[in-house]
Order: structure tokens, then C-alpha cells, then sequence
């Protein structure tokens, strides 16, 4: 039997996003061994027969040492498995991970889910990066990108040309994400679902919501997402204006009752699932004008673009949808749904990797 090893981050990604390349490789006759710090989804991705290995990983951690630790782990466990093909997401999984299927000959693809903040921004840790996924990457036999920009900077940077491809970031499970109908006329919601950070654009998006909370009262904000500690007190205090849910396991629940997303991030991201999310669920939505956001909306016709960090842009484009009637709104819905069924379908993505590990295999 054929074995593909999945090097990963975080359980809940894993299977939210991941799933259906997993299956697509169970379908193909391969053992699919996942290695990644265990947490609740584990037990659901075994039962879709992975083996699973439990191997903690600081996620955003600099030392250098952890980071040996995790090489070497790696190494043995990759050593052990002798796979026919290895796959791997996110930062650490794709260096160090790929590192270790170029030293012991095993053919690996990986996935640039992001450049996260330490690339993308000039100085010696871009520097660092560079010269390791130029050392991690030198024999891949195929590198998946979600947004071109992403693809381009590994282009100027010279790293594994000619091994490139673009994909439509995960995609979107249209069935698990179906057309949801629109709600009533009347109070109109809408919700931010991300982590509650800086650099998602959650200080834009409060300063809006209190602007058009006092001019528009019929309207309503929520808030879904893990909270990082600078935050709690500042919803706490928000409270009169917004309506903050915690981490939510479904977000289709919050999605039926809300007219449009707001996305005002600034953070690198690969592809906003948030978004392909809800235009798949026939919600208008608002995001900035950068990578992994922008290729999700068609301005005036899905949604709106708004500047980085420009509250009062993005108060401009709130108040522009709300100014639309209950028809063009819904016809918004239906525009993104559409473009994600023509775009952004999770099957193409699924397609991409099984057409990819045919080629080595």
C-alpha cells in the first residue's frame, strides 16, 4: 500500500480545509499517516482511516532549538514511514519538513498557505526565510500557492522556479457551504469572523461599527473568533455596540441570520476562507485591497474593496450596501455565490494535488 505522510500545524485546519484531499488520497489506495499537535478533530480524521502522530508545534515561536527538536522529530518519524509522497502547510511544516524529504530522498509538495508578517516584511528575518525555503525547497516536486502575489515574491526570490502552481487557496466545500437564504428587510447584521487581532482589522471595524451604530441604530454587529488578550476588555466596553459570540464550531448558524462580512484584515493571508465561506453562503462582503481578499470580490457586484487601515473607507462602503435595496443585496449574495462556484470550488484544489502526486507516483 502506498503512504503519504501530512505535516500540519493545527487539527481543526486540518480537517475543515484539508479533508477532502485526505479522502482523495484514502480513495487512491494510500495509508495517509497525519503528524500534528492533537487536538478534538483528530478523532474525526481517524475515523476517516489516518493514522495519526501527536507531535507539539510552536507555531509562532523563534527558538532554535524547538526548532531542531522539531527537524529531527521529523527526520525520525519521516525516516520510519518511508513515504511515497509527503505533504506540508504552513511555515515550519514546509521548511523543516521539506528539508528532511530533500535529505532522504522522499518526493514532497507543499502549500504556501501565507507569507505571514516575518517574510513579507523587509529585514533580516525575510532574509532568514528566503535562505531557508531555498534550502528546504531545492528538489520539491511541486509548490502550491494560493494568490499571486505569494508567487511572485517566490519568483524574484529564485526559490523552486519551475516547480510553481496556483490554486484557489483551499477552496470551498459547496455542499457543506450551500446557498443559505437572505434574511429578512429590516435590522441589518453583520459579523467579523476572524481571529480578534490587529492585524485582521479589528480596530477598523470596531470604529465602524460605533460610527454607523449611532446614525443607523437599526443596525447590528457581531463578532466570532478566538480573542487575543489586548481585546477583551476593549468588547467588553463595546458591548452597547457590538455583540461579541466567542469561538463558534459553525459559523453557517451566524451566517443565516446576517446580511453581509466584514473582512478589514491587513494580515498576510493566503486565501480568506472566511470569505470563500460566506459569498459560497450568498453573503455580500467587505475586504481590503490586498492579496487572498481582493481575488474573492468582484467591487459593486459581490461586495466591496476597501483600503488597509481606512476606517472611514470601509464606513463609506458599509453605508453604501445599506443604501441598497433588499433586492440588490440579495442579487449581491448570488453574484459571490456564483463566482465561488466557478472559481473557488474546493474539488479543483482536490484535483491540483491528486494530478500532482500522480506525476511523482
Amino acid at each position: 500500500m502506498k503512504r503519504a505522510v501530512i505535516l500540519t500545524n493545527h487539527d481543526a485546519y486540518t480537517y475543515n480545509f484539508r479533508k477532502e484531499i485526505i479522502q482523495g488520497l484514502i480513495d487512491k489506495g494510500f495509508k495517509v499517516y497525519l503528524v500534528l499537535p492533537y487536538g478534538e478533530k483528530v478523532e474525526l480524521l481517524k475515523k476517516m482511516g489516518c493514522e495519526f502522530i501527536d507531535l507539539p508545534l510552536d507555531r509562532r515561536g523563534t527558538n532554535p532549538i524547538t526548532d531542531i527538536k522539531l527537524l529531527l522529530n521529523y527526520k525520525k518519524i519521516l525516516k520510519r514511514i518511508k513515504p511515497d509522497v509527503m505533504l506540508s502547510y504552513t511555515i515550519k511544516p514546509n521548511i523543516y519538513g521539506g528539508m528532511v524529504c530533500r535529505f532522504l530522498g522522499i518526493p514532497y509538495i507543499a502549500n504556501i498557505t501565507g507569507l505571514g508578517t516575518a517574510v513579507e516584511n523587509a529585514g533580516i528575518m525575510q532574509k532568514i526565510s528566503v535562505m531557508l525555503y531555498k534550502v528546504a525547497f531545492k528538489n520539491i516536486s511541486c509548490l502550491f500557492f494560493q494568490n499571486n502575489e505569494n508567487k511572485l515574491f517566490f519568483e524574484n526570490e529564485n526559490i523552486a522556479k519551475d516547480k510553481h502552481r496556483l490554486i484557489p487557496g483551499s477552496g470551498v466545500n459547496l455542499e457543506h457551504f450551500e446557498l443559505l437564504e437572505y434574511p429578512p428587510d429590516g435590522t441589518i447584521e453583520f459579523v467579523f469572523i476572524s481571529r480578534i487581532m490587529k492585524e485582521k482589522g479589528i480596530d477598523q471595524y470596531l470604529e465602524a461599527a460605533e460610527y454607523i451604530k449611532n446614525k443607523y441604530p437599526n443596525t447590528k454587529f457581531h463578532i466570532l473568533g478566538f480573542c487575543e488578550d489586548a481585546y477583551e476588555d476593549k468588547l467588553q466596553a463595546m458591548k452597547h455596540i457590538v455583540e461579541y459570540h466567542g469561538m463558534q464550531k459553525d459559523v453557517r448558524v451566524f451566517l443565516e441570520k446576517t446580511h453581509c462580512t466584514i473582512h478589514p484584515t491587513y494580515y498576510p493571508e493566503g486565501m480568506s476562507n472566511v470569505l470563500l465561506e460566506s459569498a459560497a453562503s450568498g453573503r455580500p462582503i467587505i475586504t481590503t485591497n490586498r492579496s487572498g481578499c481582493r481575488e474573492i470580490v468582484d467591487s459593486g457586484i459581490n461586495g466591496y474593496v476597501v483600503g488597509q487601515k481606512n476606517s472611514m473607507d470601509l464606513i463609506e462602503k458599509i453605508e453604501e450596501f445599506i443604501d441598497l435595496s433588499y433586492e440588490q443585496k440579495i442579487a449581491m449574495g448570488l453574484a459571490g455565490r456564483a463566482k465561488v462556484e466557478k472559481e473557488f470550488d474546493r474539488k479543483i484544489v482536490v484535483n491540483a494535488y491528486l494530478d500532482e502526486i500522480e506525476k511523482i507516483n
